[in-house]
């Protein structure tokens, strides 16, 4: 059986698929390859897990969740989903921090990828991770803390370094939002740009570079009915406006839990567009946001044709190294894509060039054609952890400069 990516643009090109059912089957798995990749829920749009070795998926491996209360930390396994996660933590009285989207990913998959959600205050996913447990290559258990020195290199990690068997999150008390959707954001609205985005817990904008829609999220009622010169949904709305609201979380005010309000989609419908899509995100120190916004609106008429949607997210600094996010307080433009890989290319490479003066970083899962420079203490990293490069792939390769 052929085996795919969530969205089916990706095939991979493993000899063999493995589904080991416990720590030891894992670490003898690991110890006996010569390549060796780890498969998360699946969901990012490049080779990032791809190898011609072994993949190895953590679906059968016991699932853990141990929350420590009096530290306000939980231990979850690799494989374990937000979804599956969160309602747990609220029930405990607990929540992250931040979500991102979907909430149907892997929390290993999304950490070592730098996936994150929005608001200005909260940093991206990889964020709350204050401990990381993998299998590395000689099969024996390495466990890091946050303190140590080669922790903030080993979280987002693209899977360089190992397979992540458990991660330990940080937690918050739990709480509500209440998630409103604003229509017909003018262009000029730019000028108020730090002052839309800082105006919720969580704010995203949604545009396809000539009509704008703002997705608020935020603990008190809106009350302003000209907030910003826009007017409110009459109704509940997905971010693609052709496409019925089913699948998305509550809207119109409502209050409910952090977790059914974060994600724009609910956990209980398939995600998204059902994988009908490709994804581009780059992401953008903070200071170049309105400037770098502006740039895209004037090539609009090239990007519309493939563009199905494009979301505008904030996200705080953090400072592990191979994180978008590592030192600088960023803005995450990112674009659903129609699934057309040909046509789409040549206007991801033209965003790109748009965006290149403004310093960005490409998300780790989605599709770019630029590479950053790697920092160096992560490649020297890769290096020690895994000098005969097991768990390198074409893009661990193209990523470290070998």
């Amino acid at each position: 059986m052929t085996l795919t990516n969530w969205a089916g643009n990706t095939t991979f090109h493993a000899k063999e698929v493995h589904h080991p059912s416990s720590i030891d089957e894992l670490q003898r798995l690991v110890a006996a390859s010569a390549h060796v990749r780890a498969l998360g829920s699946g969901h990012s749009f490049n080779h990032v897990a791809d190898t011609t070795g072994d993949l190895v998926a953590l679906d059968r491996m016991p699932e853990l969740v141990e929350i420590d209360s009096a530290a306000a930390q939980v231990r979850v396994s690799a494989r374990t989903t937000y979804a599956k996660l969160a309602p747990l933590l609220h029930r405990a009285g607990f929540a992250l921090a931040n979500l991102a989207s979907l909430p149907h990913i892997s929390v290993a998959g999304s950490v070592a990828t730098g996936t994150h959600g929005s608001g200005d205050a909260v940093p991206g996913l990889a964020a709350a991770v204050s401990g990381i447990e993998l299998v590395t290559a000689d099969g024996s258990p390495l466990s890091l803390a946050r303190g140590e020195a080669d922790f903030p290199g080993a979280v987002v990690s693209v899977g360089a370094l190992g397979v992540v068997t458990a991660l330990t999150l940080d937690l918050v008390p739990a709480f509500e939002l209440r998630q409103y959707v604003r229509e017909g954001l003018r262009p000029d609205a730019l000028g108020h740009f730090d002052e839309i985005m800082s105006s919720g817990y969580s704010v995203s904008l949604f545009t396809d570079y000539r009509d704008t829609r703002v997705w608020l999220k935020r603990a008190d009622e809106l009350t302003d009915p000209d907030w910003y010169g826009t007017t409110p949904a009459d109704g509940p709305r997905h971010p693609l406006p052709a496409m019925p609201a089913d699948s998305c979380t509550e809207q119109l005010g409502v209050p409910g839990a952090w977790y059914e309000r974060l994600p724009h989609f609910r956990a209980d419908f398939p995600p998204s567009g059902a994988g009908d899509e490709l994804q581009t995100e780059l992401l953008l120190p903070r200071e170049h946001a309105v400037a770098a916004l502006r740039a895209l609106f004037a090539v609009g008429d090239r990007i519309r044709p493939v563009l199905q949607i494009s979301e505008v997210r904030s996200i705080a600094a953090d400072d592990l190294w191979l994180s978008p996010f590592e030192g600088r307080d960023s803005i995450g433009v990112h674009f659903t894509w129609i699934k057309d890989v040909a046509a789409v290319l040549p206007v991801v490479e033209l965003v790109e060039r748009t965006l290149a003066p403004f310093g960005p970083i490409p998300h780790w899962g989605k599709l770019f054609t630029r590479w950053p420079e790697c920092p160096d203490r992560f490649r020297e990293l890769v290096r020690r952890l895994d000098p005969d490069g097991k768990f390198g792939n074409d893009f661990t390769r193209v990523l470290l400069g070998e």
